[in-house]
């Protein structure tokens, strides 16, 4: 499948829709991203999804939204709650945004699993977050949230500090209570103890395992070595990475987005940013552009390396992590000199990057793009040549091109299908319809091919990069938006208008328009979209991010069964994920 060679559907949905079900009572709502966006009645929801899947191939997101404390609301039906379903076709590079309003008193929906099977954990999460009830669904208990938890975490009403809660206490009989709901009952994941040939066995593999990269539990069921199931569980990480938003402002909440994927770095402020300058009206610098294009492709190799050497080693090789490590320090050492900081700098701003590039920088750059491709051919040969290797990831965990839209599938994980789509090149955004590329595309589906995938991709990251070299233009690296954060500088010595607002700015934050916006990038792991509500404060009504890793790891009962437990280690590896960026 070839994204580029289709033509855009065009959109008016709502004509469309329309006319498909002239009973239904279909209104539109303008948002700051253009992204058609839809109101419609809940009675018809199920045959209009059905109708949408014909243009739209992936349910790309499903959340909700408290708009109980909303002031702007202007052109919208009256609703306490909604639930916001966002499509995406990958074959008509269209998108496509269903509203459904929903009263306190009825917070019922007809799920959607049926048609997108996805939509289970996105149900649950909504479910979980906010108290929706979707009715039809086949497990719908807590996802991230522990099960004696009390109340719907994103609800208005739910405190967002621990200091506005009771003091915890764990009496004797509360701590009994808490072990009970960790006792594993298979009845309750839908899974039987025996057939009438077998006594099955279960393991847990995690939460606390060398090859699940972080807490997460896979509850597997066994007929000796097969599995005839699996069922992951997530939620050990949950941070409530969402909620922090409604109580931060919009430029003290940029290091958070470092720490949702934590291995991508400023790459995670990318589409953040990018949202908020959309709702503000900024218009970002050609400098700033292509600085942070080079810093994002910088993050992605240093997370493909990590990837590169840990599914070399989840499948028993052991030496290339420690080559491809130390590769990502010469990295690393680059991403410190300009930003100050490694892991997680927090470096973009809104309105551009936080300072200009450091004198020396194109010296390093150029270092490591000359010494970078030996490395990778060396690799090659260590690692995806071994015969080993190839034998252990080759025909495992094999998922069609039509399963990995139907779950949700982005980024290196569905272009290892044969589906030619890549954000940057399709739907460019931030300034990389400018660059040159290959977007490297194959067509098994298993894990070797999501390996092969990310390997090419180190090589074509290295090419853009050289290209901000080359072409680094001049200016200044951030707009002079009175809403850039922190704002200029230059006078605030000289008057006091000028020093008031730079203080306002700086301690409560500026002021963003009311409105909507999602901005998505291609990010390390897959598609990662940051939805901003803004109600016309210092911070944002609601945040939704939406992470490529959360819909990656639902697919894994689909492509584990009837397999080995060793393959299930090569299938977690292959599937790159982290679990902050699972869990928020």
């Amino acid at each position: 499948m070839s994204a580029v060679a289709e033509q855009v559907v065009p959109g008016n949905f709502e004509k469309k829709i329309g006319e498909q079900f002239p009973r239904a009572s279909i209104a539109s709502q303008h948002t700051v991203d253009k992204i058609e966006t839809l109101w419609i009645p809940r009675n018809h929801l199920l045959e209009i999804i059905e109708y949408l899947k014909q243009d739209f191939d992936m349910l790309f997101d499903l959340c909700g939204v408290d708009e109980r404390l909303r002031v702007y609301r202007s052109g919208m039906p009256d609703a306490d709650y909604t639930v916001i379903y966002h499509f995406l076709s990958i074959k008509h590079l269209n998108e496509l945004r269903v509203k459904v309003a929903l009263s306190e008193s009825d917070l019922t929906l007809p799920s959607i699993h049926t048609i997108f099977p996805n939509a289970n954990w996105y149900e649950r999460e909504a479910w979980d977050m906010f108290g929706i009830t979707f009715t039809g669904h086949p497990a719908l208990f807590r996802i991230l949230l522990p099960p004696t938890w009390e109340g719907h975490a994103l609800r208005k009403d739910h405190p967002a500090r621990a200091t506005d809660m009771a003091p915890f206490a764990l009496s004797a009989e509360r701590q009994d209570k808490e072990q009970e709901a960790l006792r594993f009952k298979p009845e309750a994941w839908g899974l039987k103890r025996r057939d009438k040939d077998t006594e099955f066995m279960f393991l847990n593999l995690g939460p606390n395992h060398p090859s699940v990269h972080g807490v997460f539990r896979i509850v597997l069921q066994l007929d000796g070595e097969i599995i005839v199931d699996a069922v992951p569980e997530i939620g050990y990480h949950h941070r409530g990475a969402e909620k922090m938003a409604e109580r931060q402002s919009w430029h003290t909440y940029i290091p958070y987005t470092d720490r949702i994927d934590y291995l991508g770095g400023v790459m995670n402020n990318l589409p953040y940013v990018m949202a908020v300058e959309q709702l503000a009206g900024i218009e970002v610098p050609e400098r700033a552009k292509v600085i942070r294009i080079m810093m994002a492709e910088f993050f992605r190799i240093s997370s493909h390396l990590v990837f590169y050497g840990t599914f070399a080693q989840d499948v028993g090789q052991l030496s290339p992590v420690f080559y491809m490590f130390s590769d990502r320090e010469k990295l690393l050492r680059i991403v410190e000199a300009v930003t100050g900081g490694r892991m997680h700098p927090a470096w973009f701003r809104i309105g551009g990057v936080a300072q200009d590039l450091p004198e020396g920088w194109d010296t390093m750059v150029r270092d490591f793009i000359d010494w970078m491709p030996k490395r990778l051919d060396h690799y090659q040969k260590m690692a995806m040549d071994n015969s080993i290797l190839q034998q252990r990831t080759r025909g495992i965990g094999i998922y069609t091109q039509q399963e990995a839209l139907d779950w949700g599938i982005t980024g290196p994980g569905l272009r290892a299908t044969g589906v030619d789509f890549d954000w940057r090149r399709d739907k460019p955004y931030g300034g990389y319809d400018q660059f040159d590329f290959e977007v490297p595309v194959y067509h098994g589906g298993d894990c070797f091919d999501r390996a092969r995938v990310r390997v090419d991709e180190i090589r074509e990251s290295l090419k853009i990069i050289e290209q901000c070299l080359d072409n680094m233009p001049a200016g200044p690296y951030k707009a002079e938006h009175p809403l850039t954060t922190p704002p200029p500088k230059e006078r605030t010595m000289m008057d006091i208008e000028t020093l008031i607002h730079h203080f306002l700015n700086v301690s409560w934050g500026p002021v963003i328009p009311a409105g909507e916006c999602s901005v998505t990038i291609e990010a390390t792991k897959g598609n990662n979209m940051y939805y901003l509500t803004s109600d016309g404060s210092t911070n944002s009504y609601r945040t939704r991010i939406r992470t490529p890793s959360f819909p990656h790891l639902q697919q894994i009962p689909l492509i584990s069964r009837g397999l080995l437990i060793p393959d299930l280690i090569a299938i977690i590896a292959s599937i790159d994920f982290v679990m902050a960026d699972v869990d928020r």
